[in-house]
């Protein structure tokens, strides 16, 4: 790689032209003015709403789609005008059902992609085998893509994004979907990505996923980007809220809308887990309302336990986009 980052954007944009039957076009602006640097040898996360524009922003980056304005690099090429020089250099991950052929084994859909990508047939058997080892395949190998369920299926598309042994990787909402096990799995690999020197590039949803997997995360919001910094750093300098937890007992009809009316407060989560119940509560910096939400519960229930806590990255996101 040519460059001290793994991927620069400068003013990035992307606009999408459509036209409704016989009307005027419409456009929708997916990018707008996108500007970030990823060093190497990180997972760099990248976090918003649908819609936001981060899977336009990596199909920018893996060159199948051009943008509007703007530049970005990749591996220090030019995305547009060194688009083959960028492919050299690059796996994605995109996920979902398309990409593999089902009556085909998981060994044979990656030999066929190691013929697309022109490997000769003792480098492309010894490759592969690597592959499926290293994300846990290698005893099913033999078996049609078909039958593989959603976690197998994404660690054949991760092992074809790592079969030409890319400096750098995207990866666009890799466990979406996935049962638990599949999920934890796929999120075991990325770490040991990393520290054979790759730069990953992942979109989530998952917010206790990029806390735990990102070194700098991006907040992007219709197609601008709103925040970057560490985990850490966003939860500390953006997050501007305090956080009561509640175990109760009972909860009663309204208890979300009556503590939501204290003054102060921001945002009421109730969940159940058993037989006990969590009230989350964030409330606005400045105010002390812990005494006023523990006096008004136990006219209702019983308090187990209360915590009072910093925010975590998941209501931090959602008081930075509100």
């Amino acid at each position: 790689m040519t460059s001290q980052f793994a991927v620069e954007c400068e003013n990035l944009g992307r606009i999408y032209t459509s036209r409704h039957g016989l009307g005027k076009k419409h456009r929708t602006v997916a990018l707008e003015g996108l500007t970030l640097n990823i060093p190497r040898g990180v997972v760099f996360g990248v976090l918003g709403p649908n819609g936001a524009g981060k899977t336009t922003l990596v199909r920018i980056l893996s060159t199948l789609l051009t943008p509007t304005s703007g530049k970005a690099t990749v591996a220090g090429f030019d995305v547009v005008r060194q688009a083959s020089e960028v492919r050299r250099y690059i796996g994605q991950v995109l996920g979902g059902d398309r990409g593999y052929y089902g009556r085909l084994s998981g060994r044979e859909n990656l030999l066929y992609f190691a013929a697309l990508n022109h490997l000769s047939p003792s480098r492309a058997a010894r490759r592969v085998d690597e592959m499926l080892e290293q994300v846990g395949m290698a005893a099913n190998r033999d078996e049609w893509m078909e039958r593989y369920s959603r976690g197998m299926k994404q660690r054949i598309h991760i092992a074809r994004g790592l079969m030409m042994d890319p400096d750098i990787l995207f990866l666009d909402e890799p466990t979406i979907g996935l049962d638990p096990f599949g999920a934890q799995e796929v999120r075991q690999l990325i770490p040991r990505l990393v520290s054979q020197g790759k730069t990953v590039l992942l979109t989530t949803h998952y917010m206790f996923e990029a806390d735990s997997l990102c070194h700098t995360i991006a907040m992007i919001n219709k197609g601008r980007l709103v925040v970057t910094g560490s985990p850490s750093d966003i939860k500390h300098r953006f997050s501007k809220i305090n956080v009561i937890e509640l175990t109760v007992r009972e909860v009663w009809p309204g208890i979300v809308q009556e503590i939501s009316g204290i003054p102060g407060v921001r945002r009421v989560d109730l969940s159940a887990d058993g037989v006990m119940h969590k009230l989350t509560v964030l409330t606005a910096v400045g105010f002390d309302l812990h005494d006023r939400i523990t006096a008004l519960v136990p006219n209702h229930g019983v308090i187990v336990n209360v915590v009072n806590r910093e925010p975590n990255l998941e209501e931090a996101y959602l008081n930075i986009l509100s």
